[in-house]
């Protein structure tokens, strides 16, 4: 039996440690000393790639704490996640951290109310161990082996990506998507996979974006891939990591909308300003996309920035919005959610929510005379359906 100390983590970390490990967020390789962690806190930049903040390990906890206090230069500590261990750092050095300074690089604020930060300091121990380290994380090395496959399968050229949440999936979203698949030869959607649970389980976001691909897309222009959203991808300079991070994947080009929160501090007078100016290093085309709304004059989804007619007349896609009626079991109308989409998360979101299915069915819809079995997700769209027929309304 192993008598090493032992260092506990949870799978935040580990994802972001191996995120590193992987070569995902190169030139980031290792964790940083005490001198790099200065000096890329204050500069914003490593080996001349922007990097808004220091890579470090600082684990919370009494545990942690008292083994980080006894460390030694060389000394090998086993990584333990969830009762299980997970890999082993090499201790170079142990250093303390500054609190506020880490979370103002990360959030642009110090705020104990802000989502992220109350994240931050129930993690967040006060001393960082630096060193050579391994772990084990096999989800992020088939990531990488779909992709390459996907790429040689189809002879892509020209590599799009998407960062999406998907809460849930929106009729801008599919124009968002369609509109990369025309510009590039593949697309890649990283499907965020946050650790908190704000948003629908990944399981259903995931289901309702491949039974659109599925009935609307060509299958060999897209591709999903689960990416893992630690907190480092939440804060003020997220749109800078995931570029990096996309790049390192095999992308060419991140596609974003213009109306993404990241953006949005940088974004004015019609001019992408600043936020790529001094991320050039990072040698990946940023696209920008119009916001799309449903116009009920032009009768169909437009972009704000060529549609004639006032704000009065449109209609947007808050995904907020529209979640607290899917959370309310109602069906979102399809001109904001296709039939499809609100049918599969539905059927996900509440199963078997009715008692008698089979017999509402038989009750209220049309059929062919014959016997039929459906599942809920069938329920949805016939009720849709029934929705959109017209000629009494």
């Amino acid at each position: 039996m192993s008598t090493r100390k032992a260092l506990y983590i949870d799978t935040e970390a580990l994802s972001t440690l191996a995120l590193v490990q992987a070569g995902l967020m190169t030139p980031i390789t290792r964790l940083m000393n005490k001198l790099e962690a200065k000096e890329v806190n204050e500069k914003k930049l490593y080996k001349g790639i922007p990097f808004p903040f220091a890579f470090v390990l600082a684990p919370n906890g009494k545990k942690n704490d008292t083994v980080l206090k006894t460390l030694k230069k060389g000394e090998t500590v086993d990584l333990f996640c969830e009762g299980n261990k997970v890999g082993e750092i090499i201790v170079d050095e142990t250093f303390p951290i500054n609190f506020e300074k880490r979370l103002h690089n990360i959030y642009g604020t110090t705020d104990p109310s802000h989502p992220g930060v109350k994240n931050i300091l129930a993690r967040l121990g006060s001393l960082a161990v630096c060193g050579q380290y391994h772990v084990k994380y096999p989800i992020l090395e088939d990531n990488k082996r779909r992709i390459k496959e996907m790429i040689q399968k189809t002879g892509a050229k020209f590599v799009s990506s998407m960062m999406l949440t998907a809460n849930p999936l929106n009729r801008a979203h599919e124009r968002m998507i369609r509109q990369a698949i025309s510009d590039s030869d593949l697309l890649i959607i990283f499907l965020r996979k946050p650790f908190s649970l704000d948003t629908l389980q990944y399981d259903i976001r995931y289901n309702a974006l491949n039974t659109f691909i599925d009935n609307y897309i060509p299958r060999n222009k897209i591709l999903i891939i689960p990416f893992e959203n630690t907190y480092i991808f939440a804060g003020q300079n997220e749109l800078i990591l995931d570029a990096n991070l996309v790049k390192n994947y095999g992308c060419h080009q991140l596609v974003v909308g213009k109306n993404h929160e990241g953006l949005g501090l940088y974004y004015d007078e019609n001019r992408l300003s600043s936020i790529f100016d001094h991320c050039k290093s990072i040698d990946i085309d940023i696209k920008t996309v119009d916001e799309y709304v449903y116009c009920n004059t032009c009768k169909t989804l437009v972009s704000t920035a060529n549609c004639p007619h006032g704000q009065h007349h449109h209609i947007h896609y808050h995904s907020e919005s529209i979640m607290k009626l899917i959370q309310s079991g109602l069906v979102p109308p399809p001109i904001l959610v296709r039939k499809e989409v609100s049918a599969s998360i539905l059927a996900d979101l509440f199963p078997e929510r009715f008692e008698s299915l089979q017999q509402i069915h038989d009750s209220l819809m049309p059929n062919t005379g014959l016997l039929e079995k459906l599942s809920e997700e069938q329920f949805y769209l016939k009720l849709i359906g029934l929705y959109q027929t017209s000629s009494l309304t």
